[in-house]
């Protein structure tokens, strides 16, 4: 992805104390931005693409540079083409390593069962089936009753259609979930619960779960979930911007 920011270069000048924290962000951002300049292809690119992408002098590219290359975040190639080095894949390594969904998506759970006074559950593909790992249940008396760790199948009610569909399940239902990104179920599972449910994505558009909001049919009907419908998708949008994935088809939807 190539960064959209340019950076004008000023003459030196005397440098205070403040001046000086002041570039040294700047400096901080300007490497952030020669990183920002290599596309998703991993093309490698010499100094003058850099430049035009960025904005900035080609000596202030190279001074940024040297600790670039220093500390493994770029390499330069044998023909003088530059290119991204394994220092990030070291960091995204760790930063996955310490990635718990839960912690994330959890705010947006309680947040929409507040609003909606219904319950919210998560679900994960598992093996064949899919697995509910965090629930958030309705203050109702009456309501539908998932725990954590129960285990359903993956070809009823609207978490199974969400996952299936965006797992790669063939078939005019799942292409029709992919492009609207929800789906709603009503007596699938069991007759008597009602349903939606919107995928949420990590980095590279990895599919994390499915987000579900459910409850008793004698509140979650066909109109009850067609009204939290945009809700659901910008809980799911928000969830996947936190996980480091892109919001904008969720947040697309949710505003149609």
């Amino acid at each position: 992805m190539t960064s959209n920011r340019k950076f004008t270069e000023k003459p030196n000048r005397l440098r205070t104390a403040s001046t000086a924290k002041v570039s040294g962000v700047a400096a901080v951002e300007r490497a952030f931005a020669i990183l920002n300049a290599f596309g998703n292809d991993g093309q490698s690119m010499p100094l003058a693409t850099i430049a035009a992408n960025t904005g900035m002098y080609k000596s202030t590219i190279l001074r940024l540079m040297d600790s670039l290359i220093r500390f493994g975040y770029l390499q330069r190639l044998e023909g003088g083409n530059y290119q991204i080095g394994p220092t990030p894949m070291i960091l995204g390594a760790r930063y996955q390593r310490s990635l718990r969904v839960g912690d994330l998506v959890l705010p947006y759970m309680r947040a929409l069962a507040q609003e909606t006074g219904e319950s919210l559950s998560l679900y994960v593909v598992h093996g064949s089936s899919r697995l509910c790992v965090h629930r958030i249940d309705s203050d109702h008396e009456i309501r539908d009753h998932v725990r954590e760790g129960d285990l359903y199948p993956m070809d009823r009610g609207s978490g199974g259609g969400v996952l299936s569909a965006f797992s790669g399940a063939r078939g005019a239902r799942y292409d029709s979930i992919r492009a609207n990104y929800f789906y709603i179920s009503l007596g699938e599972r069991d007759r008597e619960t009602g349903g939606i449910s919107a995928p949420i994505f990590g980095a590279e558009n990895r599919l994390l779960g499915s987000l579900t909001l459910s409850g008793p049919r004698s509140r979650v009907d066909q109109a009850f979930l067609n009204k939290v419908r945009p809700k659901l998708l910008l809980a799911a949008a928000r969830a996947t911007a936190s996980l480091g994935g892109d919001p904008r088809p969720l947040e697309r939807v949710a505003k149609a």
